[in-house]
């Protein structure tokens, strides 16, 4: 009977989940905005709390937080508009120059004994992966495009988060239980959005700087893609440097592209493997196969804001399941390999 009891609950929660992912996937175009709006409002909750412990009023703090936002999003933004603009109007010929710098290398090879065939060449088309770009950021661009209504959804955001503890503590039955287990959640993906958004904006300046010393076009676009695909750990960053090496190839050739790639790998591998890691600590991240399981299905579900938002959004399943005692297993699961068992837990609870 208990095995039955089991299976049912099983079956259960199997259907709960197929139907939330079947309404996530139908209402996808409402969905995203909302999405992107929540993760801007996690991201900026940090420096309204931040003025609020120094005695600056709510609405005071949140519209100094929102102004900053706008001012940086408005001059970034139009210069990446710009940027993408170009960038789409030279892809084909882009990919022109690549499939030639392609053909040259082959015949380079041919004298050594390395032929390869025309239908390996065929299949083989790196020109895809700038035309993959293109669409990622012409698609992110679409839903940019809903920008007042995100920026309105981060105001009300913001304008509720300092008031919902108190709304929680008023529904709940179990406040004293129940409250420390939000607050042990909220603090969590507070601290993790905090260290990975500064970590992912040194990423992106760094690149951005390294790009433009050696003269790869448009690095802005490219710093920006490192700065949102750093969100991937070890997989985006590898997206992110594809793009801007294939066009140093093209546009100065092998050597530059040499050290654009030496640079992406430099750069994150200081970030992603000695300053990250030193804040963050390893109880904060996912297993690599979790990650890439994410990509394929948030990005199926949301498209390409879905790719972005991956991580963070498996990220915060993580950290619901583990602040629960019955779901911690689950989340401990998602985790590396060397992740501690619980997180945000008090030793001094565990001893007693």
């Amino acid at each position: 009977m208990a095995q039955q009891d089991s299976f049912s609950r099983f079956l259960f929660s199997f259907a709960a989940f197929v139907v939330c992912v079947a309404g996530l996937k139908a209402a996808e175009t409402l969905i995203v905005p909302f999405l992107l709006a929540v993760f801007i409002a996690t991201v900026a909750a940090t420096p309204v709390f931040w003025l609020e412990n120094r005695k600056v009023p709510n609405s005071l703090a949140i519209f100094l937080v929102v102004a900053a936002l706008l001012v940086a999003l408005s001059g970034l933004g139009a210069v990446v508009a710009q940027s993408v603009g170009l960038f789409t109007e030279q892809l084909p010929l882009y990919q022109s120059r690549l499939s030639t710098v392609i053909s040259r290398f082959t015949d380079m090879l041919e004298p050594l004994g390395l032929d390869f065939s025309a239908d390996i060449i065929s299949r083989f088309d790196p020109g895809v992966a700038l035309n993959l770009v293109g669409t990622t950021l012409r698609g992110l661009g679409g839903v940019l495009s809903n920008s007042l209504l995100i920026l309105f959804t981060v105001i009300f955001i913001l304008s509720e988060a300092s008031s919902f503890p108190n709304k929680l503590k008023n529904i709940l039955s179990n406040p004293d239980r129940d409250i420390k287990i939000f607050n042990r959640f909220a603090e969590n993906l507070n601290r993790y959005m905090a260290i990975k958004t500064t970590v992912s904006i040194f990423t992106g300046v760094i690149i951005t700087i390294f790009l433009a010393i050696l003269g790869v076009d448009y690095p802005i676009l490219w710093g920006l893609l490192a700065f949102l695909l750093n969100y991937v750990p070890t997989i985006g960053s590898i997206i992110a440097s594809v793009p801007p090496v294939l066009l140093a190839l093209i546009q100065l050739g092998p050597f530059h592209a040499l050290m654009t790639a030496a640079g992406f790998v430099v750069v994150n591998l200081v970030m992603g493997n000695v300053i990250e890691p030193r804040f963050m600590g390893r109880g904060l991240g996912l297993s690599t196969l979790v990650v890439f399981l994410s990509l394929i299905f948030w990005g199926w579900i949301l498209g390409p804001v879905g790719l972005l938002l991956s991580v963070p959004l498996t990220m915060t399943a993580k950290l619901a399941l583990e602040a629960q005692e019955s779901t911690t297993w689950i989340g401990y699961l998602l985790g590396p390999a060397d992740a501690e068992p619980r997180l945000g837990s008090n030793p001094q609870d565990e001893s007693n």
